[in-house]
């Protein structure tokens, strides 16, 4: 029996993952960590030091071999994704890299460590169709898009340093579809009949995902059909 950990838990996706794993029971413990939460399970994407105090907590073991960074930003309040180049605003920007790909990267630096050195174990972050760069066709979105491109190329690269600790380890980066989540609610309209995902189902989704992932599979962004997305 070992440890899951669900980075973002109070989340649409995050929340759902959290309770599907208490449900299966195949974990002695499941850790969920949150912005909203006020006690022991607080973590600040953007406060390094709640993410160290999260993992001091988490390596009094079990050790986890499953970690998921559920946590995202797309739209904060009248600020949404930019459509267009005038548009582009560099504290935005920040704060788009801040949140969806250093927070991960740094979820990365005081976790992995705690996973173990032998054996099959995962490190999971939510990252987006629209981060593959061959795969942009339509524009727009600049921040979001940048950022979750970032996103990948950092879990390409902690896959390639973790593979020298573990050569079992899996990283990678997981694409939910589009989820009936706040994140995704202004940009609903468009999505195709049977696209829209609630979260139960997204969570059990990228939970079927994970568990056929093979060591070959490190570095790489899944969609949540198991698909591999290019990036």
């Amino acid at each position: 029996m070992t440890t899951a950990v669900i980075i973002g838990a109070s989340g649409g996706i995050g929340a759902a993952l959290e309770a599907a794993l208490l449900e299966e029971g195949a974990f002695e413990k499941v850790h969920g960590f949150a912005r909203s939460y006020d006690d022991d399970r607080h973590i600040d994407l953007l406060d390094e030091s709640t993410i160290a105090a999260a993992a001091v907590q988490v390596a009094k073991g079990p050790a986890p071999t499953l970690v998921i960074v559920a946590t995202g930003l797309l739209h904060d309040g009248e600020r949404g994704p930019e459509k267009a180049l005038r548009e582009l605003d560099p504290d935005w920007l920040a704060r788009q890299f801040a949140i969806n790909a250093i927070g991960p990267a740094i979820v990365a630096k005081h976790f992995l460590p705690l996973m173990p050195k032998t054996g099959r174990c995962v490190f999971a972050a939510l990252s987006a169709r629209v981060g593959s760069i061959s795969d942009n066709k339509l524009g727009g979105w600049y921040g979001y898009r940048a950022a979750k491109a970032a996103l990948n190329q950092l879990i390409r690269t902690l896959a390639v340093e973790e593979k020298r600790r573990n050569d079992r380890a899996i990283v990678v980066g997981l694409h939910p579809g589009t989820v009936d989540t706040a994140l995704s609610k202004p940009f609903q309209g468009n999505v195709q009949p049977g696209r829209l995902f609630d979260t139960e189902r997204a969570a059990l989704q990228l939970l079927d995902v994970i568990e056929e992932l093979k060591a070959p599979d490190t570095g790489k962004l899944f969609d949540f059909e198991g698909k591999e997305v290019p990036f």
